[in-house]
């Protein structure tokens, strides 16, 4: 049944090598259209961020290359009055392949289109990274750190990741590392900025990750003193993934990517069609 139902989304897109990233933004600026003519009356912000360059060892973090992508939506687009649609959306394979979530073989007919939802919902097998779709509340539900800052404080670095814990930890072990001793070790940096984090709505589309945390730095060397400087000091879970923090497995159970506070392209209000450069 369609009801108002206000909540946010996290698209993470990867790009599987160099040679792709001006393919996948040329389909992705095809795409906003195909989206746009879809999803307009029930959707309120559409969004690209552009991926800053990973930072030194943050591969280890499960990071991705490419952008994020939120919406606001006003509805959830999964129920089942939502799911005929006058036109299948273009989603060819060969664009899965540019962003990792697909084997970069001949072994898939590149020619191929997928429906929206199933290319959404590939990855994670035969070497690929699973694709990552976070529902998120339409609000933050934890205010860590940082609540006073404001737009006159300056741009911001920031770090968006989703977490899912290994199989053999419960969802309530799993908050009580993050929350006890995970956040409180950035909460007392200064270099950390700021703090929010929430569940992530997995009823929506069935999402693997659990929970999203936003963390705000002046730049790529304050992260890299903390993160990677800092919390080699944090006790090693019995259940650590990898030697070294954040102790999960990269892609698997942590993704994460860096972004400005500034969209490349604001969608709803921007988008203009693809105007190439003369």
């Amino acid at each position: 049944m369609i009801e108002y139902n206000p909540m946010r989304s996290w698209i993470f897109t990867d790009v599987a090598k160099e040679e792709y990233r001006h393919k996948l933004l040329y389909w992705h600026m095809l795409h906003v259209a195909d989206s746009i003519a879809q999803f307009a009356p029930y959707v309120s912000k559409y969004s690209f961020y552009q991926a800053l360059p990973v930072p030194p060892e943050g591969e280890r973090f499960g990071t991705v290359k490419f952008h994020l992508c939120e919406h606001y939506w006003n509805v959830n687009p999964f129920v089942s009055e939502m799911q005929n649609t006058t036109y299948c959306e273009y989603m060819p394979v060969e664009c899965l392949k540019w962003q990792g979530t697909v084997p970069d073989d001949d072994a898939i007919d590149s020619s191929q289109n997928l429906s929206g939802n199933e290319g959404r919902s590939t990855g994670g097998e035969h070497g690929t990274r699973p694709f990552v779709f976070a529902f998120l509340p339409l609000c933050w539900e934890k205010d860590i750190k940082g609540k006073q800052r404001t737009m006159m404080d300056g741009p911001n670095y920031r770090w968006h990741l989703v977490l899912k814990y290994p199989d053999n930890v419960s969802p309530e072990e799993g908050d009580q590392w993050l929350y006890e001793e995970v956040i409180p070790a950035f909460e007392k940096e200064k270099e950390v900025t700021r703090i929010l984090s929430s569940k992530i709505k997995q009823d929506i589309n069935g999402c693997g990750f659990s929970r999203a945390v936003e963390m705000w730095f002046d730049g790529p060397e304050e992260w890299y003193r903390v993160c990677v400087e800092k919390m080699a000091a944090l006790k090693k879970p019995v259940w650590a993934q990898q030697e070294k923090f954040p102790f999960l497995k990269p892609h698997f159970n942590i993704s994460s990517i860096f972004t400005p506070d500034i969209p490349y392209s604001d969608n709803l209000t921007q988008y203009r069609g693809i105007i190439p450069m003369r």
